[in-house]
């Protein structure tokens, strides 16, 4: 039961947000879970400052999942998430954090 929740203080179209729930549902796998349990949020226009300026394009991706993966799993979907981002919202990958949160109980 993972969640995948990004955010840019960017603008994301419609077209956009379409592709980047594709392509997090593929991506998933890395960690070894599936895209019918994934839940994804996406969201735009946040006030989001990163290295102190809130005009130049950012992304925060939050991934929560239910039990643990292993660290070079991690390093994968990283890697993997951050293109997606970099590709799909133009954003470089030096603007982008992933975090991960490993959850014992989801309901």
């Amino acid at each position: 039961m993972p969640y995948l929740h990004a955010k840019t203080n960017g603008v994301i179209t419609k077209e956009q947000e379409i592709r980047l729930k594709e392509r997090f549902g593929e991506a998933i796998a890395l960690l070894g879970k599936t895209e019918n349990w994934l839940m994804v949020e996406v969201e735009d226009q946040c006030r989001l400052h990163f290295k102190g300026d809130g005009d130049i394009p950012a992304a925060f991706v939050e991934i929560r999942l239910f039990g643990k993966a292993s660290a070079s799993a991690y390093d994968a979907m990283t890697e993997a998430v951050t293109n997606i981002v970099e590709e799909e919202l133009k954003i470089p990958g030096d603007r982008i954090y992933v975090q991960y949160e490993e959850v014992e109980h989801w309901g």
